[in-house]
């Protein structure tokens, strides 16, 4: 069942790395995962670049998802916050790997910071999810 829409206002860029907005217009549950950083289950983080840390957050986020019963196509909007100076393309090219083909990704806004979560983080990332309720 889909229960999102994804919109691209024709006045506004295009992307498909990202849609401008998405309506949630059908009975759902709605999950909201907090930052997750670049870190390992025992606390650490996982490298010392932003790819690496991307993909660990990236991998944090969908264990978070699959707890609560969602998956990743079930996102409709991210949160990115990327420690100042970084390379956001390095966190771009995680998600790419994550999200791979599936169609409508969802809203996203990435946030310069002077620092996220433990020493050595570069990236934290949000999610808010949308499952249909049964």
């Amino acid at each position: 069942m889909t229960i999102a829409s994804y919109i691209n206002p024709e006045s506004l860029h295009s992307s498909p790395a990202f849609t401008q907005v998405v309506r949630v217009s059908h009975a759902a549950d709605t999950i909201y995962v907090g930052g997750q950083n670049g870190v390992d289950k025992s606390g650490q983080v996982v490298g010392p670049d932003l790819l690496s840390q991307s993909r660990q957050a990236l991998a944090n986020v969908q264990a978070c998802l699959e707890a609560a019963g969602a998956a990743i196509e079930n996102v409709v909007k991210w949160t990115i916050f990327v420690e100042e100076g970084q390379p956001v393309q390095d966190g771009f090219a995680a998600f790419e790997e994550v999200w791979g083909q599936r169609p409508n990704p969802p809203a996203i806004t990435v946030v310069f910071v002077a620092g996220v979560g433990p020493q050595g983080a570069l990236v934290e990332i949000e999610a808010v999810a949308a499952v249909p309720v049964s």
